[in-house]
């Protein structure tokens, strides 16, 4: 099973250098001069943080030429920090997340040695009560990134779930959200991977982080408008249900 890691900012391509480098506008020896910052990471980091990146991301989406990694981390980072998480960690993991989980697969658990996958919170929940220990951190990690995504996201379908299923609401999944992410932060691999803090942050600002995915679903990425790359690409990954 695959453990997602914050490490969306190594993984930049040479276009997503390229942009920042139109962005930014440097010529000649200038443009040296952002490259050598770039390779630094404390300075990398201050230069993502730039305003104007994140603004070029949203003008521009129709001819944007840039990675989905970094993508969602300008736009992940601005939200986060606007709404008091300001923990660059916690923006790159989350980006890496949204990166992994536009691939509709990605969001399926699973398990070694069963035969089908595990597609939904209280099948993964069941999962728990005869898990092995390692199975179990595995199992809560992707239970709060399970629950974080959909409801950051896809909000509305959840909404829509419960009017016509009677089906749990986002409070439900915030719960089981947090509660997971709580428990994989206190787990001996949680340290070994270095993400105890990243999930003790999430498991507190849990709602935060969900409101600011909703955010960009709503107002940033504005997933209803076909032109904006992250609907494209999460409504082809993840098309409406039928009912």
């Amino acid at each position: 099973m695959k453990v997602i890691r914050p490490n969306c900012r190594v993984q930049f391509t040479a276009e997503d250098l390229e942009f920042i480098l139109s962005v930014l506008g440097p010529v000649g020896r200038q443009a040296d001069s952002l490259w050598a910052l770039l390779a630094d990471e404390d300075s990398r980091d201050l230069i993502l943080d730039n305003p104007q990146l994140f603004q070029a991301v949203l003008e521009r989406r129709n001819c944007l030429r840039i990675s989905t990694r970094f993508y969602f981390y300008i736009l992940v980072r601005q939200v986060l920090r606007r709404n008091g998480i300001p923990d660059r960690h916690v923006a790159d993991y989350v980006s890496e997340l949204l990166a992994e989980f536009s691939q509709a697969e990605n969001l399926r658990c699973r398990l070694p040695g069963a035969a089908q996958p595990l597609d939904y919170v209280v099948d993964l929940l069941a999962a728990l009560q005869t898990a092995d220990d390692t199975t179990t951190f595995h199992l809560r990690a992707h239970i709060g990134n399970h629950s974080l995504f959909m409801t950051g996201i896809f909000p509305d379908r959840i909404r829509h779930r419960v009017e016509t299923r009677a089906a749990p609401g986002l409070s439900y999944y915030e719960s089981v959200g947090r509660e997971n992410y709580r428990l994989a932060s206190d787990h001996r691999l949680a340290r070994h991977y270095d993400l105890a803090d990243v999930f003790s942050t999430l498991a507190d600002r849990f709602q935060t982080t969900r409101q600011a995915l909703n955010d960009l679903g709503d107002r940033l990425l504005m997933l209803g408008d076909p032109a904006s790359p992250a609907y494209a690409l999460l409504e082809a990954a993840w098309p409406p249900s039928p009912d």
